[in-house]
């Protein structure tokens, strides 16, 4: 019998195949329609509620990345994300703040997906114009009841949908009958945000559009650069450069 990492590894690499396999399709559609808000010169949004905040994140200010990546941050980590109204007042402070531009594409992140406010920030973007992008685990989203009013659950108001391929209550490991561990959420989530930050890139390199990517700041004249690619963005980013 294999050990609990080596269980979870097998099966974690598993689900991470069969997530490439099932979002390269969306990905593919989603790589032209964030390249050319990209190259109009607009940002790209991203939410994450609860703990997907941390995935929401993978992908802002970060070397190897595009600069244009901001984030509508909550600064209760998801502790009222079902408070209803409460996600609706988040984003339209983020929207006074840095704007929310038609044209432009939010990445709306939530394993369960029924949550109230990553739905109500999807729906807030989608009144602004915005492409919704909704990351989530399908198992869990179309069978668990949305806390949202509306009755409409993440998968249900996004215009594309990435499904991590989690299963329901994010652990893949039984440790005992009824007790599981190992999450793939995040590790899974996150390489699937930068498989479409690539794609986008792609699309913008074959389009010849200019890469606003990020280096590292531990190499030399990297801040510089990072200053640079990042000057027209400067009132629009939630993490300032260095």
């Amino acid at each position: 019998m294999p050990s609990l990492p080596a269980a979870y590894y097998a099966r974690a690499n598993d689900l991470l195949a069969q997530a490439w396999e099932k979002n390269t399709p969306v990905i593919a559609q989603l790589a032209p329609i964030l390249g050319a808000s990209v190259a109009r010169g607009g940002v790209i949004h991203t939410f994450g509620s609860g703990h997907s905040d941390v995935i929401a994140r993978e992908i802002i200010g970060r070397a190897g990345g595009l600069v244009c990546v901001t984030g509508v941050i909550d600064p209760t980590g998801g502790f009222i994300e079902n408070l209803v109204g409460y996600g609706t007042k988040l984003i339209e402070r983020y929207d006074r703040q840095y704007q929310l531009l038609a044209g432009e594409v939010i990445i709306v992140v939530s394993n369960s997906g029924k949550n109230s406010s990553p739905i109500e920030v999807a729906l807030h973007a989608k009144k602004k114009g915005l492409t919704v992008v909704g990351l989530t685990a399908l198992s869990m989203s179309t069978t668990t009841a949305t806390v949202h009013p509306g009755g409409q659950r993440l998968h249900e108001v996004s215009d594309y949908v990435l499904d991590n391929g989690g299963v329901p209550g994010d652990a893949i490991v039984e440790l005992a009958p009824g007790l599981s561990a190992g999450p793939t959420s995040t590790f899974i989530g996150s390489s699937i945000l930068n498989w479409l930050m690539l794609a986008t890139m792609e699309w913008l390199q074959q389009n010849n559009h200019p890469l606003p990517v990020l280096r590292s700041q531990n190499l030399p004249n990297a801040i510089e650069h990072n200053r640079e690619v990042g000057l027209k963005y400067k009132h629009r980013l939630s993490r300032q450069l260095a």
